[in-house]
């Protein structure tokens, strides 16, 4: 570790201790109890995931681009909260998966990039088809001088993935849950590249890939599901959660047709449907601060970003009912499908 990176990291020990209080403030209060908030959840407690997204969406992160003591802070964000939630590492060597974070402009010297992965074991640990329930936490860093915090893209995802580990750890699923916090999205999906190449993840046993990129932002009050498309047999899953959802629940963004509307390589779930794995991408269409410094938690609508939370919990329920099933619709591998990356 550099003096200057040793520096940074020093810097942001204050910040920690005071957010970290934040969140103790914040596990007192019920939905209700939260300025902008009127649904009250059916799985998730709203308090702690909203002040994660906050935390890892603040300026003092400095964008959490990958290979940066910002990005190092936002890994050891979600570890505490994975911790905190009683989330169980998945790692014969705890929860930290390397991913190696390569030179790009403005960063010619990364640090090393990590994964965490943790999971809750079903009614057989170890043996069957299980989840991997997925999203990114690196954004894209200080450009021009000018910090892109990226508050839906991604840490919105990144907060409800820990929301979503919360209540399956209250309510234990039939089957094996995996949570991975993934780094590198933003420059070419390396964290989920390092992912489906390590032997120590059970890819073979995986049914089904679902991937929160972008939960938070939508003046309609709309939640995307990409993936039925190319797994047809999932959209009677989706159509029965959509019928109960708190969010208007729309399938789409799938198809060859839709062009560069077409969302199926543009995350990491691409790695899994490169695969032939089933995957739901779970996200909003873009929006004016998509990308851009704007990408604020203070402009995200609390009451949606609760809703869609608690719509995921539901997707991922009634997946872990049918999972067999599921696990019955992998397809060989695709050597023709190219993941697009965000490489720039």
């Amino acid at each position: 570790m550099t003096q200057k990176r040793a520096f940074a990291l020093a810097a942001l020990l204050g910040f920690v201790a005071v957010c970290l209080g934040g969140f103790l403030l914040w596990q007192e209060r019920q939905a209700r109890d939260i300025p902008g908030v009127t649904y009250e959840t059916r799985f998730i407690d709203p308090g702690p995931m909203l002040h994660l997204a906050d935390v890892l969406s603040s300026d003092a992160l400095e964008g959490r681009a990958s290979g940066t003591p910002g990005n190092d802070a936002a890994r050891g964000f979600i570890r505490k909260r994975f911790e905190d939630v009683g989330l169980l590492p998945f790692l014969p060597g705890g929860w930290e998966q390397p991913v190696t974070i390569l030179p790009r402009p403005g960063l010619d010297n990364p640090g090393p990039g990590a994964n965490l992965i943790g999971w809750v074991p079903g009614e057989t640990p170890g043996t069957g088809p299980l989840i991997i329930v997925t999203a990114h936490y690196d954004h894209l860093g200080i450009r021009n001088g000018e910090i892109y915090n990226g508050a839906d893209d991604n840490a919105s995802g990144a907060a409800a993935l820990t929301a979503l580990a919360e209540y399956f750890v209250r309510q234990p699923p039939r089957h094996d849950i995996l949570f991975v916090a993934l780094d590198g999205e933003e420059v070419g999906f390396l964290g989920a590249r390092a992912l489906v190449r390590d032997p120590a993840v059970p890819i073979d046993r995986a049914a089904l890939n679902i991937n929160m990129d972008m939960v938070s932002r939508s003046d309609v009050g709309e939640l995307y599901v990409t993936g039925t498309f190319h797994t047809p047999g999932l959209v009677p899953l989706v159509e029965q959660v959509a019928a109960k959802a708190p969010v208007t629940l729309r399938i789409g963004h799938d198809r060859p047709e839709d062009g560069v509307n077409d969302w199926t390589t543009q995350s990491d779930h691409a790695l899994f449907h490169e695969l032939g794995m089933p995957f739901l991408y779970l996200g909003v269409e873009d929006h004016p601060d998509y990308h851009k410094p704007t990408d604020d938690f203070s402009v995200i609508p609390l009451d949606f970003y609760v809703r869609a939370a608690d719509t995921a919990t539901s997707i991922v329920r009634a997946a872990d009912a049918n999972l067999p099933d599921i696990h019955a619709l992998r397809r060989a591998p695709d050597e023709t499908a190219q993941p697009e990356g965000h490489a720039e």
